[in-house]
């Protein structure tokens, strides 16, 4: 059975936004190896989807958990200043880097934040 590009990139969108809405974070994590084996994106494109798609995710999410009390508010801005500068400094470096080392680094990352939540 063929399924399209369109509903393999929505179950992937799916499972990131369940994620994000359940944990708080790793819907960009899980999205992007998704689009590149479901959809057969591009690594470069599958990481620029995610961040395209898990960005309004994100502030859902942080809205969500905002209303219901959750979120201090006050702490989010040295973190946000922070990942301004990260985001800025890793968005200049994005196309420079080749895609198997970008794609071998989130694997990596994933990897230790697997095992840093299975041991704590």
């Amino acid at each position: 059975m063929h399924i399209s590009r369109s509903i393999k990139c929505a179950a992937a969108g799916a499972a990131a936004g369940v994620c994000n809405g359940l944990f708080g974070t790793g819907g960009g994590s899980l999205l992007a190896p998704l689009l590149r084996r479901w959809a057969g994106l591009p690594d470069k494109t599958a990481m620029a989807t995610s961040l395209a798609v898990i960005t309004p995710l994100c502030l859902l999410s942080a809205l969500l958990y905002g209303l219901r009390g959750a979120l201090p508010v006050a702490g989010v801005w040295p973190c946000l200043l922070g990942g301004l500068a990260g985001g800025l400094l890793a968005g200049l470096c994005f196309r420079r880097l080749p895609a198997p080392l970008l794609r071998r680094a989130l694997g990596l990352l994933l990897l230790c934040g697997g095992v840093r939540c299975l041991l704590s």
